[in-house]
């Protein structure tokens, strides 16, 4: 039988069957055994006899550092060697069902704002020790890039702890490979990896800038079933976190206040009264209380009436104007200036805010502030602390309409113990070649960033 590229996708070239794996030395590798000998897979190129291909779910439904670390390099070498519509032979759609199932039950159970505490005790005399934390931004399914970072910086372990900030998805042509990867981790080491909610985890941008389209091409007929459920595991996303009682990180930021105020005449939830502010003279920082109560499961976060705060977390950005303004160049959240990052940090005894949410395209029409060649900026520094942007995906976004790419590097964060209020960036380059592949959604026709999204047309229930 003989395969052919489908209309998303090249057909690999005959080099490309030596395609470079990722060296995952870190931890020694065994295989595991798949649950029943599996059929014949016809492909293109035969993979090496370390992997395990396709996929099978663990008979116990244990995942293991074998099954993952064999996830990820049959991620990679199936985008060097495959066409994207063969993807199932690798993992099976009841392999996704499987994960997907497990990572979404626990995501749901997360808190709209996770606290993380990277103080643990030894497991040899019980004395206190201590992770360090590493945070990342935006990886927008450059899926290569991200097994590049996951190596630099080192696995998830008891000794380190991640916290990844959204936008898993879309622009990139591995979304769906970059997010089941990381929901493999978080099934295998649940308190070791957090995995937070972006603004393109919802069903508008996957929409407008791929991920739809890719998860068709790659599950053909069962595209539809893998895509609503990859919607209703976004749904499940926290929204922010705390780390060592001393750093917020969201994707997006701050938010506003919704305050909710009873009726005179009436009691029960049918009859409350809800403030919502849109007058940047009358607009107020949110509080975590607040933000714990907000409703997250919604496909899209509303852009207007009172459930605003998901919206805010995860569409805002900071502004060198003092004050709080709706976010008018992206149609939804806020922004807020160096007088709101003090007010939040001195309220909550914080000293460092992460964010992530824009890359070196939104940062271009962005006055005042730095922009994102290095991965990372420093936007406000006040006498509280300070707010940095760190953004995780190199040379984006992988598609562009103009010969001039922006060719900046992504980065990532370190916090390290006893304080972790002192970020620590790590750059670092996009891994080339990038495997051919053709872009799942029209990136000369379709806007350069978000800011200009038509949000107004958004389902907001």
């Amino acid at each position: 039988m003989t395969l052919q590229a489908d209309s998303a996708g090249a057909a690999p070239s005959p080099d490309s069957a030596n395609g470079i794996v990722p060296n995952l030395e870190e931890t020694p590798q065994s295989q595991p055994q798949p649950q029943s000998p599996p059929s014949p897979q016809p492909s293109l190129s035969r993979p090496p006899p370390e992997l395990c291909i396709p996929i099978w779910w663990p008979e116990d439904g244990n995942l293991s550092m074998d099954w993952v670390e064999n996830l990820m390099l049959c991620f990679d070498w199936s985008s060097r060697n495959l066409p994207p519509s063969e993807l199932p032979s690798v993992l099976p759609v009841k392999v996704f069902d499987s994960l997907i199932l497990i990572a979404s039950k626990m995501l749901h159970k997360e808190p709209n704002c996770v606290t993380i505490d990277p103080f643990r005790p030894s497991p040899n005399d019980n004395s206190p020790s201590a992770a360090s934390v590493v945070v990342v931004g935006d990886v927008h399914g450059q899926l290569h890039d991200l097994l590049f970072l996951l190596k630099d910086a080192g696995f998830p372990s008891r000794d380190r702890i991640f916290v990844f900030n959204g936008d898993y998805v879309d622009r990139g042509a591995w979304g769906l490979e970059t997010f089941l990867m990381l929901l493999a981790w978080k099934v295998f080491m649940p308190h070791n990896i957090y995995l937070l909610r972006g603004n393109h985890e919802s069903k508008y941008c996957t929409s407008v800038y791929g991920f739809e389209k890719e998860v068709m091409v790659k599950y053909g007929d069962k595209g539809k079933h893998v895509y609503r459920k990859c919607l209703g595991c976004f749904e499940g996303l926290p929204l922010a976190s705390i780390i060592a009682g001393c750093v917020y990180t969201a994707h997006g930021g701050l938010f506003r206040s919704v305050t909710v105020m009873p009726s005179k005449r009436f009691k029960g939830k049918k009859n409350r009264k809800i403030n919502v502010n849109h007058d940047s003279k009358t607009l107020s920082l949110g509080s975590l209380e607040e933000l714990s109560k907000a409703r997250r499961s919604v496909l899209d976060p509303p852009w207007e009436g009172p459930n605003l705060i998901p919206g805010d977390v995860l569409w805002s950005d900071p502004s060198k104007n003092p004050g709080l303004a709706p976010n008018k160049e992206r149609g939804i959240g806020l922004l807020w200036g160096p007088d709101c990052t003090e007010e939040f940090l001195k309220k909550y005894q914080l000293k460092l805010i992460i964010r992530s949410h824009e890359g070196p395209d939104a940062r271009e029409k962005r006055d005042g502030l730095d922009g994102m060649d290095e991965g990372y900026t420093i936007d406000h520094t006040v006498d509280s602390g300070k707010l940095v942007t760190v953004f995780s995906a190199p040379d984006y976004p992988q598609f562009q309409a103009t010969e001039k790419r922006y060719n900046n590097k992504g980065s990532y964060v370190v916090l390290e113990p006893p304080n972790f209020d002192n970020p620590i960036f790590h750059g670092f380059s996009a891994v080339t070649p990038r495997p051919k592949v053709n872009a799942y959604y029209d990136y000369e026709e379709v806007i350069d960033s978000d800011e200009e999204l038509d949000l107004a047309s958004m389902v907001t229930s």
